[in-house]
């Protein structure tokens, strides 16, 4: 385990790391931003805790990988304002309408710091474990070579099909067909 403190944001940040990382062969990897209420708290609203928990269990089988466990609560607006997004979303709004009306973008997540978390660790290439198209463009903007995107389609379930609707729709994110056409592009 390595911790990272984030000087600009003052955010901590960990790595979880198995195996030789540092061969210059890709790396079977995963950029998690923390979500106390999928992680922890099992939440059915989003699929993040099934993620996490299927990347640490795809790391352990290869034998070798990394996950960056990044401080960025609902998507960047962090723990309270997911709180009074979820609010929202309760009344109708979906989980973009929910950021914005509280004044916020539907991502504000900042991927800047895996830069220097990746150097650290000697990692040159990964293998990353998404479905978000943003974070490949985020690490191939700082020239770390994205070798291969693995897709993560688990924890879809009744009480979150709305959201991953609305992620991938809006957001752009990359479910599979499941999702396509049930809101509206953004």
């Amino acid at each position: 385990m390595h911790g990272f403190l984030d000087e600009a944001t003052g955010r901590e940040h960990v790595v979880l790391s198995l195996g030789d990382i540092a061969d210059g062969e890709p790396v079977l990897g995963r950029l998690h931003s923390e979500c106390l209420t999928g992680d922890a708290l099992f939440s059915q609203r989003c699929d993040c805790g099934s993620q996490l928990e299927a990347a640490l269990q795809a790391i352990a089988r290869e034998g070798r990988g990394v996950l960056l466990y990044l401080r960025q609560e609902g998507r960047g607006i962090g723990l309270l304002n997911k709180i009074r997004a979820y609010e929202l979303q309760d009344g109708g709004a979906d989980t973009v309408e929910a950021n914005e009306r509280l004044g916020f973008a539907a991502d504000q997540r900042d991927y800047a710091i895996c830069l220097p978390m990746l150097e650290h660790l000697g990692v040159k290439s990964l293998r990353l474990m998404t479905n978000n198209p943003r974070k490949v463009k985020a690490l191939t903007d700082m020239n770390i070579v994205v070798a291969e995107r693995v897709p993560l389609h688990t924890g879809h379930n009744p009480h979150n099909r709305y959201y991953l609707a609305t992620k991938a729709g809006k957001l752009g994110h990359m479910l599979g067909n499941e999702h396509q056409g049930e809101v509206p592009q953004a």
